[in-house]
């Protein structure tokens, strides 16, 4: 997995383990319970269950930092929040469904490094495209780091509707 340095602090990225699912759960009902685009436990769970080879923690210091739930789906579509997954799909997009950073770490410059790790990665698993549906208005961000939003797609209700489709080509 990738290394990096900020502030004298390592930065990893790794797969997600068995041991890091609470501090998942946790983290992702801190981030999306308020705005209802909590999904809980088990749906997340079933996202990493699916393609465990891409989805991530980030360590910062040797602590949880954030995670990633991604999986290949195909583009233009995105899993629905109100359902598990129970297989996945054969595709050259790998869909990153849930991005998070912990409170702590947020505005000190990680999100570039991180998303750069997760492009680098997926890279070498053979994806030539990145997607994701950017929430609660995340989507200027994005924007700034190259993704590009796709209005013509359409979401799932459960994603409200402020959400964006994007992607990026890898």
């Amino acid at each position: 997995m990738a290394e990096d340095t900020l502030t004298g602090d390592t930065v990893r990225l790794r797969r997600l383990e068995e041991a890091d699912w609470d501090d998942v759960v946790a983290l992702e009902a801190r981030a999306y319970a308020e705005s209802g685009l909590s999904e809980g436990r088990e749906v997340l769970r079933s996202r990493g269950r699916v393609s465990p080879a891409t989805c991530f923690v980030l360590e910062h210091a040797g602590q949880f930092g954030g995670y990633l739930l991604a999986l290949p789906y195909p583009s233009g579509r995105c899993p629905d929040l109100t359902l598990t997954e129970t297989s996945g799909y054969a595709s050259a997009n790998l869909h990153a469904h849930d991005f998070v950073i912990t409170e702590a770490l947020r505005a000190r410059g990680l999100t570039p490094l991180f998303v750069r790790q997760i492009e680098q990665e997926a890279r070498a698993q053979g994806y030539d495209r990145i997607s994701m549906v950017a929430v609660q208005r995340s989507h200027v961000l994005w924007r700034r780091l190259g993704w590009v939003a796709q209005a013509e797609v359409g979401l799932p209700e459960s994603y409200g509707t402020e959400a964006v489709y994007m992607s990026k080509a890898l």
